[in-house]
């Protein structure tokens, strides 16, 4: 899960496709939260939230963040893996991201950035991480509320 999905709930809900975005966020999270899923986190991700600017919701954000139990540690690896993902002109940040994502065998890497999704999709790089909006993905998870 990118940044960006974990600054969601702090985002303007009178939009509807961000009041959605952050209920889904929520529902994984919560799962995370449960011992459902696994939530991944990185040192860039870290770093990112160490820029928000906003001091409360830096805080909030960081809070959400370490629902994670698992962390990926940037090497040599994950290096190697940037190098291949900025060929599709992925930013910087976001080519760290997916590269962590990979190298801690994630199965998903949920973001609300369609900028990402419509590179990744675009693309002729095979991803070893489906990379999916968080509404998306939820909807389709097999067993949903059971």
């Amino acid at each position: 899960m990118d940044v960006c999905c974990l600054n969601r709930p702090f985002d303007d809900q009178t939009q509807d496709r961000i009041h959605l975005e952050s209920e889904a966020i929520l529902t994984i999270l919560w799962h995370c939260e449960r011992g459902d899923w696994k939530l991944i986190h990185s040192e860039i991700i870290d770093l990112e939230i160490f820029k928000i600017p906003d001091k409360y919701r830096k805080e909030k954000v960081y809070h959400l963040s370490k629902i994670s139990k698992v962390k990926v540690e940037v090497n040599k690896q994950v290096w190697d893996r940037y190098e291949e993902l900025e060929e599709i002109n992925l930013t910087h940040f976001d080519a760290l991201r997916i590269a962590c994502a990979e190298i801690g065998k994630a199965d998903i890497f949920l973001t609300t950035d369609d900028d990402i999704i419509k590179k990744i999709n675009k693309s002729k790089i095979e991803l070893r991480v489906d990379v999916k909006n968080p509404i998306k993905w939820l909807m389709g998870v097999e067993n949903y509320g059971d």
